[in-house]
């Protein structure tokens, strides 16, 4: 794969780490020492950190879809930035009321020997909807 691919792949890790409550897959995906802000939200330092957020705000709704598209990705040697637009809808437990966040993401990825990682994330809300 080329980095461009692995980078990509790394992105719906995360996304399917979540929809799967896969979360060993889904820590597999920031450096240990991550930043992620998450605007209101909410903002976690260490891959620790934030999988147990979304282990815990994910542990009682139902169906979940993070749809992520528009990958502008820049690579220079072990860093990248990429841009990736989420549209990630979260289902109450009865799966019939729920949220739809739609924004993007805004990460820094570094080349490490597990593979190319999230070091630092910012995710910008455009329009969040009840369902």
């Amino acid at each position: 794969m080329t980095d461009r691919e692995e980078i990509i792949e790394v992105l719906v890790r995360y996304a399917t780490g979540i929809d799967r409550r896969d979360w060993p897959l889904f820590r597999t995906v920031f450096t240990q020492d991550c930043v992620l802000d998450y605007g209101e939200i909410g903002s976690w330092t260490g891959a620790d950190a934030v999988t147990e957020f979304m282990d815990q705000s994910h542990a009682m709704a139902g169906h979940t879809m993070h749809r992520l598209s528009n990958h502008a990705i820049t690579i220079e040697g072990d860093t990248a930035t990429a841009r990736t637009y989420i549209d990630g809808l979260i289902m109450a437990q009865d799966n019939n009321s729920g949220v739809n966040a739609i924004g993007f993401y805004d990460d820094e990825l570094i080349r490490t020997e597990r593979g190319w990682q999230i070091a630092r994330r910012r995710f910008t809300p455009v329009r969040v909807i009840a369902v």
